[in-house]
């Protein structure tokens, strides 16, 4: 989808939930301000309150906002300092990814239930094609209701839906529902729903590609389906061009893909002033394998390649990364690497970016784990677990990477030393 816009919500009987569904096997799956929406429900006392998730420095992105934050310009993406002097009363919160990861499952699980055929496009959202469930749940409306439903019952967080016959569509859909809605879009009216939209709804339409066209005069998508493609590839390109004159028509061919696999899970930080201290680089790379070994584990998977980013503050970035013998999912093995990838890289430059990476991903289950010679059968991998535990209770920020900033092997009996 292009920029954010402001689409029209329902109300309109011809879009409404009761509208017919006949022919809209497509379901959009949109989670309403998911990561302050999780937060809200692991701290109760902040419902009703402005909520912002992301950096909390000076440096900092907004990665959600409740919609109490929304009300006073608060948007995805905006840097926190902005955020900060549009609302200052918010409560600003670091993202907790196992935690929204743990709540994302959760979810998923809700719409397998109904369907094989999900494709998560990230944590808070995805495809779901329901035209084989109809036998059992009912009409695609009745399962969008249903999962609706679910969601807030069991997991005490709110959802849009958008049905309709084509994913495109049925995200415009969702779009348009929020928050907490569902509207459906009938398969004989998708031009009557879109022609109106301004330019800027389509998927592929950037902030260049919008001034382009209003240059031309079209505002609207109907705008653009009437335009000869002659122009539109002129002002656009060839790719472009047909990509956005087949979406303007609503005709998107693309089938509901399940299970897609994820490639890589990272984290990565922004210092809030540039950093050349081998003290802090070290503890920052070890804050960063912990939560990017939690999400492994939260996602059941492990890594065969640990990669290393780190941005100068002069705005060079680097890259490095080294693949192991064997995949892993424990944060003391890819601090060790990624701290041998910074050693050996010895940027000599102050630091503004660090990031680690997995990649390589494969199940863990379907992932024999081999021990090293002399390596006892438990060790980091079984401290950091029982850390997990202690964060799904407590909340991560409470338990933070101690077992590993102590520099205690949890395998032997040995006296601390320095990370």
């Amino acid at each position: 989808m292009g920029r954010s816009q402001s689409l029209p919500r329902g109300g309109d009987p011809r879009f409404g939930p009761g509208a017919d569904d006949a022919g809209c096997p497509i379901l959009h799956v949109d989670m309403d301000a998911f990561y302050a929406s999780v937060e809200v429900r692991h701290r109760p006392e902040l419902r009703g309150r402005a909520v912002v998730v992301g950096g909390v420095g000076p440096r900092g992105v907004v990665s959600s906002a409740s919609y109490e934050a929304r009300r006073y310009g608060v948007r995805s993406a905006m840097p926190t300092m902005r955020a900060r002097a549009l609302c200052p009363h918010a409560v600003f919160l670091a993202p907790d990814f196992a935690r929204y990861t743990a709540a994302s499952r959760a979810v998923m699980q809700i719409f397998r239930d109904v369907t094989p055929l999900v494709e998560p496009l990230s944590l808070d959202e995805a495809f779901l094609d329901v035209a084989g469930a109809r036998r059992l749940f009912g009409r695609p409306a009745t399962i969008a209701r249903r999962i609706r439903e679910r969601v807030a019952e069991e997991q005490r967080l709110t959802c849009s839906v958008g049905v309709g016959p084509s994913k495109f569509v049925a995200k415009l859909g969702s779009t348009r529902a929020k928050p907490d809605g569902l509207l459906v879009v009938p398969a004989d009216r998708v031009l009557e729903f879109l022609h109106p939209l301004p330019v800027a709804a389509l998927w592929g339409v950037g902030e260049r590609s919008e001034q382009a066209l209003l240059r031309l005069g079209l505002r609207t998508v109907g705008d653009l389906a009437q335009a000869p493609l002659g122009m539109l590839r002129t002002a656009l390109g060839e790719a472009a061009a047909a990509h956005l004159h087949e979406l303007s028509w609503g005709r998107d061919p693309r089938r509901v893909s399940p299970e897609q696999a994820e490639k890589s899970i990272g984290a990565e930080v922004t210092f809030d002033v540039d950093v050349d201290d081998p003290d802090e680089i070290r503890r920052t790379l070890l804050a960063l394998a912990e939560k990017v070994g939690a999400r492994l584990r939260s996602a059941g998977q492990v890594g065969r390649t640990v990669s290393l980013k780190v941005r100068t503050a002069d705005f060079r970035t680097v890259s490095r990364a080294r693949t192991l013998d064997v995949p892993t999912d424990v944060a003391r093995e890819m601090f060790d690497t990624s701290w041998a990838l910074y050693t050996a890289l010895d940027p000599g430059e102050r630091i503004r970016l660090l990031g680690v990476r997995a990649e390589g991903l494969t199940a863990a289950d379907q992932t024999p784990r081999q021990l090293a010679l002399g390596q006892p059968e438990r060790g980091w991998r079984e401290a950091e677990v029982a850390a997990d535990a202690a964060a799904a209770r407590f909340g991560r920020s409470v338990i933070g990477p101690a077992s590993l900033l102590t520099g205690r092997d949890p395998r032997r009996n040995e006296n601390p030393t320095r990370p």
